[in-house]
């Protein structure tokens, strides 16, 4: 799944249920999504269609079904996310389509869960050999992150919170969805306007979830003109981030004439 609203919206319905969710990165290739399938023997899938990256749009159907193919684990259903950029040949009896699925949701209570019950599985990257289950659980996990917020982040009322980070890596796990949830924001979604409310309703934080690139979506001022709109006093970002904006602007000239609300950025 990409950096969309309805990855966010199926993590914390996962997690609303005590099911344990396993986001990946959407550009592996089917042997990679394969040992992933693998090892944690999902019993749903949900997917995107595609992904949209600057250099053109990526193709999730042939990895996907490459890969439930190879796996030794078969999922009962694939919930898929159809993009009108690139449609999904649908598998009758197996997919299922996200908005099918979503017009026959109706609320359900919170399930208890322990504080040591698992909320998710991350793997690592697999350089070094078959990619390792990193296990986070419900209790320590949120304490850790709502402790970093404001201790590590400095995130206080009336502040809003920006990490750029994909959905499948620990920043998009920790830093766009969780963290600022359990301290109380609101995640607002650049491209759609739409938001997710907390369980702190008269919270005024905010925490922004973009879905697109440092450069390239248009250019290397989308930075600056998030923290302008959005007023964003502390980002997360990686290095190779920077770096590629200061290639394609290396003298800010996309920087002048916005306002530089940004108190602290973390790489």
């Amino acid at each position: 799944m990409p950096a969309v609203l309805e990855t966010t919206v199926a993590m914390l319905a996962c997690a609303r249920l005590g099911a344990v969710h396993s986001v990946v990165f959407g550009g592996f290739a089917t042997l990679e999504l394969a040992a992933r399938i693998e090892d944690a023997t999902p019993k749903i899938i949900i997917s995107a269609s595609c992904g949209v990256e600057p250099k053109g749009i990526i193709d999730y159907g042939p990895l996907l079904n490459g890969a439930i193919e190879r796996s030794a684990w078969k999922p009962s259903k694939v919930v898929m996310m159809q993009r009108d950029l690139c449609p999904f040949p649908m598998t009758k009896g197996r997919d299922v389509d996200w908005r099918d699925v979503m017009a026959m949701g109706s609320p359900v209570d919170a399930v208890p869960v322990l504080a040591t019950d698992p909320l998710y599985i991350l793997y690592t990257s697999g350089t070094t050999g078959r990619p390792k289950g990193v296990v986070r659980d419900n209790g320590g996990h949120a304490v850790a992150l709502k402790w970093a917020m404001r201790n590590v982040f400095d995130i206080t009322p009336n502040d809003t919170f920006f990490a750029a980070s994909d959905m499948g890596w620990t920043v998009g796990h920790s830093l766009v969805v969780y963290g600022p949830l359990v301290h109380g924001c609101t995640v607002s979604f650049n491209i759609s306007r739409c938001a997710l409310s907390s369980t702190n309703l008269l919270s005024p934080l905010q925490s922004v979830l973009y879905a697109g690139k440092p450069v390239g979506t248009p250019d290397a001022g989308t930075y600056w003109r998030l923290i302008t709109e959005y007023g964003i006093k502390s980002m997360f970002t990686a290095p190779t981030a920077l770096r590629a904006i200061r290639k394609e602007d290396p003298h800010a000239v996309l920087l002048k004439d916005k306002k530089k609300e940004i108190r602290k950025t973390f790489e």
